[in-house]
């Protein structure tokens, strides 16, 4: 199925038949294990799909629930989060950042920061709002994908001022940081928002409904972004300058190769 929205080259839907292939066969969670032991709080993750809402690919039986947000909370290991995830085949699959403890009450939240390539301005494409003009409002190019690529190398240079455990995650369209030190976890909504404030005043790209927490959930790593048939990929600022997810293969699930 052909894309609405204009990408880089060789970047497209995944089909369902590959999304089966991809969780059955190269989704690892082994590696989802090592990447939650770096929680600073020990609880409950919760997780979470969307099958269909930007592709329009679904299974038949989801068709209603296609754009929804589906909530997995009932799992008794990340084994199991895969197989639910292999009956959902979605297009997206996340993890709520909230941890909770057994009575379901929230004992803390990962402090994270989205950059994403449509809120920048393209020389090619410009604005957010000409693209959302042309119903290309989740569309970009590989000039933006660089571009937002050079955004996170520096707020994460930014944010190591002040923290010390961070991760980046290549996102599929764009960039996550998640900081894992212990104190952020406890943060309330005010303290995230002066934060987020700061780094906006100062020029920094970044969603701050993320980084307050308005928006709890974030993609899942090692997770296939089935719009752009690419996996969300952990890489080391150190990398970030010659990192380049059109072709790297870490990012290429079986299918595209």
């Amino acid at each position: 199925m052909k894309s609405r929205y204009s990408l880089p080259k060789g970047m497209r839907y995944s089909t369902l038949k590959e999304r089966r292939e991809f969780y059955h066969e190269e989704f690892d969670v082994t590696k989802l294990n090592e990447w939650f032991e770096n929680w600073s709080l020990q609880g409950r993750v919760k997780f979470a799909v969307i099958i269909g809402r930007h592709t329009h690919i679904f299974p038949k039986e989801f068709e209603e629930d296609a754009s929804t947000t589906i909530i997995i909370e009932e799992h008794r290991n990340l084994q199991d989060v895969k197989v639910q995830i292999l009956e959902f085949l979605p297009e997206s699959a996340y993890y709520d950042r909230n941890v909770y403890d057994k009575k379901q009450h929230v004992i803390g939240q990962e402090l994270a920061f989205d950059l994403d390539p449509e809120n920048l301005t393209c020389p090619i494409h410009g604005t957010l709002a000409d693209k959302m003009n042309r119903h290309q409002g989740l569309a970009f190019c590989e000039v933006e994908l660089n571009m937002v690529k050079d955004e996170t190398i520096k707020l994460y240079e930014e944010l190591a001022k002040q923290f010390l455990q961070m991760r980046v995650v290549y996102s599929g369209r764009g960039f996550h940081i998640h900081v894992f030190d212990a104190e952020p976890f406890t943060w309330k909504r005010a303290q995230r928002k002066v934060l987020a404030t700061e780094l906006k005043k100062r020029g920094f790209l970044i969603d701050e409904w993320v980084t307050t927490g308005g928006m709890r959930l974030i993609r899942l790593p090692y997770s296939l972004h089935g719009m752009v048939s690419r996996i969300v990929t952990p890489a080391e600022v150190q990398e970030l300058d010659r990192f380049n997810p059109v072709s790297d293969e870490r990012c290429l699930p079986k299918f595209l190769r």
